[in-house]
């Protein structure tokens, strides 16, 4: 019997980035879920502030060399590696000089979010999928964790929904407190609209003026997440009327318990 194959895409994962709890929960979660024998792969951000020489990153040439678009421009995608120490997992970081390759994280030294969040949301969430697909390598689930991988169970359903290599994926995702989508603006109905999608099929995303990233990722999701004590009032009664696989907010100390029966009832019901 083949090995499940599990997908975390996160924008945050120690030690290479200690933003929030998300850091902590995909650092506890990963080698956890491939400490059971499954097959495990990360893809997060590489951000300039994770020192390559520390963590040893290299590049990984085969997976290198895509463009992917965003507002009708080309950006070169970077793929680099290293092992989580102590797990023998691989992290697969992309790489983007013009969106990544920069101090801080989401905000700049004046704690003031980054004009370009949305392009880097859409140019990241794009190149998970292409770099998946690449791979050759077909998950059983993609766990996504944090508003910056919102758009990928969208992605998932519906332009890449007919390709073979996410044929038997189930999407988790988890939903964390959020920010920045506050400073999101009609551009990313725009930009995020790839391949033959428009402006409408975005729709799922927008509440009346605002953009709700968290919203969407929960609506797409085959199961969801509570990844955060509190949510807004608005995504708290989208998680609480949605009819799919759930599991409510629990202590780190408890994932094991948690999770891993969680993950075994979606393979169950993949069969």
């Amino acid at each position: 019997m083949s090995k499940k194959r599990v997908l975390f895409v996160t924008q945050e994962m120690n030690p290479y980035t200690t933003i929030s709890e998300i850091s902590t929960v995909v650092k506890n979660l990963a080698p956890l879920v491939h400490g059971k024998g499954m097959e495990v792969r990360v893809l997060m951000p590489k951000y300039g502030n994770i020192n390559e020489r520390r963590h040893r990153l290299h590049e990984v040439v085969r997976l290198s060399g895509m463009n992917i678009i965003v507002d009708d421009d080309d950006f070169p995608l970077i793929i680099k590696v290293a092992s989580l120490p102590g797990a023998r997992l691989q992290v697969y970081f992309l790489e983007n000089e013009e969106f990544f390759k920069r101090k801080h994280v989401f905000t700049d030294e004046e704690e003031k979010p980054f004009d370009d969040n949305q392009e880097r949301m859409v140019f990241f969430c794009k190149g998970v999928i292409e770099t998946v697909k690449k791979f050759g390598w077909g998950p059983d689930i993609i766990h996504c964790h944090g508003w910056m991988t919102s758009l990928v169970p969208f992605y998932l359903k519906s332009v890449y929904k007919n390709d073979p290599i996410f044929e038997n994926s189930s999407v988790v995702y988890s939903a964390y407190e959020n920010e920045f989508e506050k400073t999101f603006n009609k551009k990313f109905f725009e930009i995020a609209a790839i391949n033959n999608l428009d402006e409408e099929d975005l729709s799922v995303f927008k509440d009346n003026t605002s953009v709700k990233l968290i919203n969407a990722g929960l609506k797409y999701a085959d199961a969801i997440v509570k990844g955060s004590e509190s949510l807004p009032k608005d995504t708290q009664e989208i998680y609480d009327t949605l009819e799919v696989p759930k599991l409510d907010f629990f202590n780190a100390e408890e994932i094991g318990a948690q999770m891993l029966p969680f993950y075994n009832n979606l393979f169950e019901s993949e069969s």
